[in-house]
């Protein structure tokens, strides 16, 4: 199976580092293509707008949707950019590694977003959710957050962390058709022993080892 890796952390030797390499060495070892995108050691660059593209329909007036679907048309994506979008066409499988920060995605990798899940090429024309452009295939969120498991239930401190995760599922998974997995969470790393930090990362190798085996979840309801 084809695997596309990206990580949205600034520290190698973080947790979310580690269950970076983790996974790159596990899906190798188990004979899968693996593809990466390491957004911080790509300096990748989150901010969209003209760049885009390497020509546009309109150059006095920008509106990124109809110069996605031109591009789209005209094969004229930036380079870095048509990259990216080859690496989400070519997997069977997409797996994000980021820390929660502010409730979110990292804003390198919401910009990795909006630059590459381009209208036309990723969506549009009816096709979104079940006709969606990528259906058939799945995603994963696998994430860190900061404080204890007992704050992101429905009555804790934060709330359900399955409805601050809805948004990135749902709107922007589900919607370019992702059938999306069940997410993949480590609490409060920065405040467990070496000892437990070794044994999420068992937990994840072990995980990934059957994870194409997994049934899609429905979003906000497991």
């Amino acid at each position: 199976m084809k695997v596309l890796l990206l990580l949205a952390h600034p520290e190698p030797q973080s947790m979310n580092g580690a269950m970076f390499t983790t996974a790159i060495e596990t899906f190798e070892k188990a004979g899968h293509e693996v593809r990466t995108s390491n957004l911080y050691v790509m300096r990748f660059d989150p901010v969209s707008d003209r760049s885009n593209f390497t020509r546009l329909r309109n150059p006095v007036f920008y509106k990124q949707q109809l110069e996605e679907l031109h591009a789209t048309e005209t094969g004229s994506f930036a380079a870095d950019i048509d990259n990216e979008q080859q690496k989400v066409e070519w997997c069977d499988l997409m797996i994000w590694q980021f820390p929660l920060w502010w409730f979110s995605v990292p804003a390198i990798l919401k910009g990795w977003v909006d630059r590459v899940f381009a209208m036309g090429r990723f969506y549009g024309q009816e096709r979104i959710y079940e006709q969606g452009v990528f259906r058939g295939k799945k995603a994963l969120l696998s994430l860190t957050t900061g404080g204890a498991e007992e704050n992101y239930r429905k009555d804790g401190l934060q709330g359900d962390i399955h409805n601050i995760l809805k948004p990135i599922q749902r709107g922007i998974l589900q919607f370019t058709g992702f059938s999306v997995l069940r997410p993949h969470i480590v609490y409060g790393p920065a405040r467990q022993t070496a000892a437990i930090r070794e044994q999420e990362l068992t937990h994840w190798r072990n995980r990934l080892l059957e994870v194409f085996n997994e049934a899609p979840v429905e979003v906000g309801t497991y």
